[in-house]
């Protein structure tokens, strides 16, 4: 039996364990956080008190779910279990190597000798092994290395640094976290000090160069009109990087304090090959399989929420300006949850791409999640926006008026924009492309919307 205790931040509130006999996973809380005023549980499908009904082989998937979804997807999983001589299917395995700095406030440490979940009182003090440090946990990145790592990325992976993989943060595309302190760069390691932004590089793939400028540009977009995203820059060293704050993370004086988050399908219980409406792809005959993370789901996920009608109104928002911009892969990673006493609450906004205006024909135009029943642009219509707002448990006529007043403001913000990435360095033909594409959409809209607004209930039941 491997055990690894489980930490909010500064607070360890319990512990996972890996039966390798029986590959069966298990948390359990510790009392000391059970009995705190205002503890909750990490994620509501894994409650204070483990349900008397549930088997252990339901509770054990829950488990690995939650887990499994705190690690990277693609090649920098691929390069982390090597580079701690893991197998990538290990999963206690990765969590114990990557889970000191992950998304949100949850750390993995393991527990040493002695050291047993009945002893461990929630004071606040840490494992064996961590220590305050100070400013011997800083490893400067200045941007020459920087630069020097991203062109020598076919030989040494982009995640790795120093010999150790410094990411654990979900998602395909290459990226680093680093603490940012008087506009220097840095590596951090121990609980006082964590990540406070992610760096994300031009993609090796040539056809994907325009991509960080593209993101800026969106992300640019979505604060103008109301949105809310985190702090982003686009940064030369020379190359194009995207350096956008993060959200789960705040500085006082003395140490970087963590927020707990989690992603759609954490929230859902869904793995993360659920992360699509149809997880089994688009192909006749597994596309009536839609069994992923869907906008129903996670709009019914927000009833959980101390300010749901807020929260709902902004997750609309959130789906109509995925539309506008054309980004076809908001999936069910792609929006998060603060989670905390208070319930569930929509996170900030991420990961904002105009998909056709990268240009790179193997991108995917179907939509991750549908519309509806629509998964494409083409397929959408004021009917499959009202069968939405059904599904969703919106009114149809607040998906109208939010669609048209969204695809205005769109529409007005988009000059500003541009000036505004120009002076940030986006290419010229990088705005055009995307504006061109949103502006398209947005007329659309705007004299769509209305049409959504004369169907009815009955009419889309």
């Amino acid at each position: 039996m491997v055990e690894l205790r489980v930490w909010l931040d500064r607070d360890p509130v319990g512990v996972l364990s890996h039966d390798g006999a029986t590959n069966r996973f298990s948390f359990d809380y510790t009392q000391a956080w059970r009995d705190r005023p205002r503890s909750f549980p990490i994620v509501p499908r894994l409650p204070l008190q483990r349900p008397a009904t549930q088997t252990n082989e339901a509770h054990s998937a829950e488990v690995r779910q939650f887990f499994e979804n705190l690690l990277p997807e693609g090649e920098a999983l691929d390069h982390a279990a090597q580079a701690n001589g893991i197998s990538k299917s290990n999963l206690i395995g990765l969590v114990m190597a990557l889970g000191k700095e992950t998304s949100g406030a949850i750390r993995v440490t393991p527990i040493g000798a002695g050291d047993h979940l009945a002893d461990h009182r929630d004071d606040g003090r840490r494992d064996a092994g961590d220590h305050d440090g100070g400013d011997q946990d800083l490893r400067l990145v200045t941007h020459e290395e920087l630069s020097e790592r991203i062109k020598a990325r076919a030989r040494i992976p982009f995640s790795v640094w120093d010999g150790k993989v410094r990411l654990s943060i979900a998602g395909y595309q290459d990226k680093v976290a680093i603490y940012e302190r008087d506009d220097q760069w840095y590596l951090v390691e121990g609980p006082r000090l964590a990540s406070t932004a992610i760096v994300k590089p031009v993609p090796t793939r040539p056809q994907l160069a325009s991509l960080p400028a593209n993101e800026y540009t969106c992300m640019q977009l979505a604060q103008r009109v109301g949105l809310d995203v985190p702090k982003t820059r686009l940064v030369h060293v020379p190359e194009p990087v995207l350096l956008v704050s993060r959200f789960d993370r705040f500085e006082d004086t003395e140490r970087v304090n963590r927020l707990h988050l989690i992603d759609g399908c954490q929230a859902l219980g869904l793995s993360v090959s659920m992360k699509y409406e149809r997880p089994y792809g688009d192909g006749e005959e597994v596309k009536h399989i839609r069994d992923g993370a869907t906008y129903a789901k996670l709009f019914k996920l927000l009833d959980l929420s101390d300010r749901p009608a807020r929260d709902k109104q902004m997750l609309l928002r959130w789906v109509i300006f995925q539309v506008l911009i054309g980004n076809s892969d908001a999936h069910g990673k792609n929006v998060s949850f603060f989670c905390d006493v208070g319930g569930v609450r929509l996170a900030p906004t991420y990961d904002l791409v105009c998909m056709p205006a990268l240009g790179y024909d193997q991108l995917k135009d179907t939509y991750a999640m549908a519309i509806g029943d629509a998964f494409t642009q083409s397929e959408l219509s004021p009917f499959e926006w009202a069968s939405f707002a059904h599904e969703c448990g919106l009114p149809i006529r607040m998906v109208s008026q939010e669609v048209r007043r969204l695809s205005l403001r769109v529409q007005d913000s988009l000059s500003d924009v541009m000036e505004d990435v120009r002076v940030a360095g986006v290419p010229e033909e990088v705005t055009r492309r995307v504006i061109a594409v949103i502006d398209a959409n947005c007329q659309r809209w705007v004299a769509g919307a209305p049409e959504v607004a004369k169907l009815r209930e009955e009419d889309v039941r």
